[in-house]
């Protein structure tokens, strides 16, 4: 089956779910608000983050949105109250899109951007692994502006993905910025025509789909490890890890389709 296949406007939920392949497609669905996020899409988004880390056939998950844009953010006047009061949590059976307050999920994640992704928006994306943006995205962590801060992340990862003067250049101004500026400071890795960026994620979640997923696995583990605990505490289980692949089917596979000069079939086992 291919991306044209799939019906992705048939599903009238603010998260849908579609499956390709091994790939989980999630979109942000709440077309009419700018995709702005209120509690239960929130919830939604953490559900079907638990869905795909539970799905044995998954190997990668496609992060997108409907519409013309990523997402407006917080939808602030139906959610600041209950963030006040202390709603808004992980439900149970949830994954934090966020990835900070339950397990990290172990699957890569592509997102794919376009036309405005504001606040929230810039921290999922942060969150995910690899990012594709259309050439009309447009960008602000407009916060500050707002009497709040971004307390999604954007203060922990904005820094470390882009460097410290870049991110405070738009953490603390709130200003716009493009996707060239998204591109060259590194918030994104590739800029495509607008109406593809979906397609392109996908053609990259494709990609890491065809490596030994427990492979993809294991670095993703590892490289998230180096970020957490530091690099020392990652660098004590290189060759434990590294062992226990050894011994594993797609490794044995992926010697014989050396040897063999053929593509692997890997299995994730």
């Amino acid at each position: 089956m291919n991306l044209e296949d799939l019906d992705l406007g048939s599903d009238s939920r603010s998260i849908t779910r579609h499956r390709l392949g091994h790939i989980y497609l999630i979109g942000l669905n709440r077309v009419p608000k700018r995709n702005a996020f209120d509690l239960d899409m929130r919830e939604q988004l953490a559900f079907a983050y638990g869905e795909m880390e539970r799905d044995p056939e998954v190997r990668c998950g496609v992060l997108y949105a409907h519409g013309d844009h990523f997402t407006g953010g917080l939808d602030l006047g139906q959610v600041s109250d209950a963030l006040q009061s202390g709603k808004g949590g992980i439900p149970e059976g949830g994954v934090d899109f966020r990835g900070f307050y339950t397990e990290h999920r172990s699957k890569p994640m592509v997102c794919a951007l376009q036309g405005w992704c504001l606040t929230l928006g810039i921290e999922i994306a942060l969150a995910t692994d690899v990012r594709v943006a259309a050439e009309d995205s447009r960008f602000s962590q407009m916060e500050v502006g707002r009497g709040i801060y971004p307390f999604g992340g954007a203060t922990i990862r904005f820094p470390r993905e882009v460097g410290w003067g870049n991110a405070m250049r738009w953490i603390l101004t709130g200003e716009t910025f493009d996707v060239r500026e998204a591109h060259r400071m590194g918030l994104v890795q590739e800029v495509v025509p607008v109406g593809t960026q979906l397609r392109r994620a996908v053609e990259i979640a494709n990609s890491i789909c065809a490596q030994a997923p427990l492979g993809v696995q294991t670095a993703l583990r590892s490289s998230l490890r180096a970020v957490r605990e530091g690099e020392m505490v990652a660098a004590a289980q290189l060759v434990p890890e590294m062992v226990a692949l050894l011994d594993s089917e797609d490794a044995a596979e992926g010697r014989q389709s050396f040897i063999e000069r053929r593509p692997a079939r890997f299995a994730g086992k």
